[in-house]
């Protein structure tokens, strides 16, 4: 469940009283797809290992957005890089220790070869070329890691210290479907949302994040903000915009205004409101 992984695993790591950073989380690793070929390919294409396309494992759990394989078809582009940055951020808001794989900020390909072990050749190096390619992928992925260095990801500065249990037991996080307070936990659910409230004296914050899977367009409510917030709701990331709109940092992240936001087909948004905090005391 997308809800247990965003809270550093409690259903795997909460039976001992283990730090977050306990919970290693990636989306791939060196075994199986890159994170281009996950979003490219339906299934694994192993050929030049010579082993008939029996080795590697069958099950990646993929999607190819329509085309197998390179596509020139630009709305299937759009959509595998959507796909991309919707992992990436999932990742690198996650609690725990994030690990990327090597080129998946610029999207590097392995061919649809999901074990690559024996290519010591192009289809396993890393072509270095892909950053004059996919510059907006490579400044999202740096914006987003510098972003969570300064302590915005779930837990934050105030998982310092603390084990795992002790964290979400002191939790402020809301969870929300398209309407407030209505998370649908179905296993054939294409939306969540969740509120986190940051207690942190260097960045007191309030963060809403809203995962839109399905294939329209959906209008997510907006909690209201506190009386001490700054200034209403702002849009930090919308993997449904075009670079470099799609993930802004302050003072450029607008203001979002109205009750609802619209969150596009197959995307993710997530929305900040600062609170204010000029007393010193802590801010829930």
């Amino acid at each position: 469940m997308l809800a247990q992984r965003l809270l550093g695993s409690p259903d795997i790591f909460g039976h001992r009283e283990r730090e977050p950073e306990q919970s290693l989380n990636f989306v791939t690793c060196h075994d199986g797809f890159t994170l281009n070929d996950l979003v490219s390919y339906n299934s694994k294409h192993n050929e030049a290992n010579r082993e008939g396309n029996r080795d590697g494992l069958d099950n990646n759990s993929s999607w190819n957005c329509g085309i197998e394989g390179p596509s020139e078809d630009q709305a299937v582009e759009g959509l595998r890089c959507r796909q991309i940055k919707n992992f990436i951020v999932t990742l690198l808001l996650s609690l725990g220790t994030p690990m990327l794989l090597m080129g998946d900020e610029m999207r590097r390909t392995q061919r649809g070869n999901n074990n690559a072990y024996c290519q010591d050749n192009e289809m396993s190096w890393l072509d270095w070329r892909l950053l004059d390619r996919h510059p907006d992928l490579h400044r999202f992925v740096q914006t987003l890691i510098a972003r969570r260095l300064r302590g915005i990801e779930m837990g934050g500065e105030e998982s310092f210290g603390l084990s795992l249990n002790e964290l979400l037991r002191r939790a402020q996080i809301d969870w929300h479907g398209v309407r407030l307070g209505q998370p649908d936990w179905s296993n054939d659910s294409h939306s969540l949302a969740c509120t986190l409230r940051s207690s942190a004296r260097r960045l007191p914050i309030w963060l809403h994040v809203m995962h839109n899977a399905y294939w329209e367009a959906l209008d997510f409510d907006l909690p209201d903000v506190p009386e001490t917030a700054v200034s209403g709701w702002r849009r930090w990331i919308d993997t449904a915009r075009e670079s470099p709109k799609d993930i802004m940092d302050p003072p450029a992240d607008p203001l979002v205004p109205g009750t609802r936001y619209p969150v596009m087909p197959r995307s993710m948004a997530v929305l900040l409101a600062h609170i204010d905090n000029s007393s010193g005391q802590e801010t829930l």
